[in-house]
């Protein structure tokens, strides 16, 4: 190579780089393994660290959950077709592609939509997405956001919004929610929405858990002034809630890690975005869509990019935004789920999680100093309010670590006005006799 390049050393490559800039003494690295065997026992060392699922008892959500994934699903992604599903073209990718178009197609009859989109990196980002395509339609650039969100999702909404010396920066303002019950405060949304406001946007259920009762409520006001409704929903739920789309969202976005994707230390996420197949909404979408269409000799059908042309790929300095990489596997293990679950199956999971989420509910409401917030209606997700001040949140947690108990997500910081508070979600995986255990434990962590 430094033949070809026309050198004697690699130090004349680097001649350029004044000394001053460069390090003149050797990388302070261990010593390199001279095994792949000693390289593995020296990585499973490290693992070893890590306090995973299959050790403790598991009750966190807050945005990545942990739910069964059937055995098939791994065994179809693993397949050489598939695991490598990151790019390829049309014509050397068909079983890929029909995959990704099922997967569409799928989650379109779920969300009673008729486009959505292939996933982009998770559900913040596809909701930022979702603003700034409302931004798009509307020529609008103010949005309002339930104060019950993740302050994680708002922090990846207020960057896809850009700062103020931006050109297309869009004005972030919270409305206020209902202390009792956590529902968005209807009034307050009359009071702040205006003109300038693109869209709406709230989730159902919440971030805290809750069922949004007041969609409708909500995207009439939306509507009436001019605003987009943009709705983020949980998928799994929809085996027993109402599709956004019924209540009147323009745009739904959400997480499809639940559906067939194991928790991987935070990479097992996707954000899909869906609309109505109305082309003011199609020719605004950044992300990739699949569409089909008869072959030329009419013996089948092809699959290929839908409206191409309103993309970065295409069009890379006039692309509508900068999406980056879809997360094709975990899309492929999406459509598998939801091929072997049909609607049965996931009627049948949503009303799993509402009875297993509320029985443990009702047995740490029970403990002495132990409240329940925003009762009754909720979904896999609650908030356990702890009154006796003689334990922080974070303290009970590591109580209940000592008993192989991982508790629920301390939001303490997060809504200080909830006091010491923990968000704790329960989900099929979990037995009567996990939730039992988990009611104990908490009894006595609490002491």
């Amino acid at each position: 190579m430094l033949n070809e390049l026309g050198v004697k050393s690699i130090e004349e490559l680097l001649t350029i780089i004044p000394k001053e800039l460069r390090f003149n003494r050797p990388l302070n690295l261990p010593r390199p393994f001279q095994s792949e065997f000693e390289l593995k026992t020296h990585v499973e060392k490290l693992l070893s660290k890590n306090r995973t699922c299959k050790e403790y008892l598991n009750f966190l959500g807050g945005g990545c959950w942990q739910h069964y994934v059937p055995a098939v699903v791994d065994e179809i992604i693993r397949r050489a077709e598939f695991v490598t599903a990151y790019a390829g073209n049309t014509y050397s990718d068909l079983g890929k592609w029909q995959t990704f178009f099922e997967f569409q197609s799928m989650m379109g009859e779920l969300l009673d939509m008729e486009a959505v989109s292939l996933p982009t990196f998770d559900w913040a980002s596809a909701a930022g997405f979702a603003v700034r395509m409302a931004s798009r339609i509307s020529g609008r650039n103010e949005l309002l956001i339930p104060r019950t969100i993740s302050p994680e999702r708002l922090s990846v909404i207020e960057n896809f919004c850009q700062p103020k010396s931006a050109v297309g920066h869009i004005t972030v303002e919270s409305v206020e929610y209902d202390h009792r019950t956590g529902l968005l405060s209807i009034e307050d949304l009359k009071d702040k929405i205006s003109q300038r406001t693109a869209a709406v946007y709230f989730e159902n259920p919440s971030y805290l858990g809750f069922i949004e009762s007041q969609g409708e409520a909500i995207s009439q006001v939306a509507h009436k002034n001019g605003a987009e409704c943009i709705v983020g929903v949980d998928p799994i739920s929809l085996g027993i809630l109402e599709p956004p789309a019924n209540y009147g969202a323009d745009i739904v976005c959400g997480e499809i890690q639940p559906l067939g994707i194991h928790m991987n230390y935070g990479g097992g996420t996707g954000g899909f975005i869906a609309t109505r197949d109305e082309p003011k909404y199609i020719s605004e979408y950044p992300t990739q869509l699949v569409s089909i269409a008869d072959t030329v000799n009419g013996e089948g059908f092809g699959f290929g990019y839908c409206t191409h042309e309103r993309t970065l790929y295409a069009v890379r300095e006039k692309g509508k935004d900068f999406t980056g990489t879809t997360v094709g596997l975990w899309t492929i293990a999406a459509a598998v789920y939801l091929t072997l679950m049909g609607a049965n199956g996931i009627k049948e999971i949503g009303e799993e999680i509402i009875q297993r989420s509320h029985y443990a509910a009702k047995l740490l409401s029970e403990i002495k100093g132990v409240k329940i917030a925003f009762t009754p209606h909720f979904f896999k997700e609650f908030i356990v309010i702890f009154e006796e001040k003689s334990k922080t949140t974070r303290e009970v947690n590591k109580s209940l670590l000592k008993r192989g108990v991982l508790g629920g997500k301390d939001i303490s910081t997060e809504f200080p006005e909830l006091g010491e508070s923990s968000l704790y979600c329960v989900t099929e995986v979990h037995t009567k006799e996990d939730l039992e255990r988990l009611a104990s434990s908490l009894e006595e962590a609490i002491r």
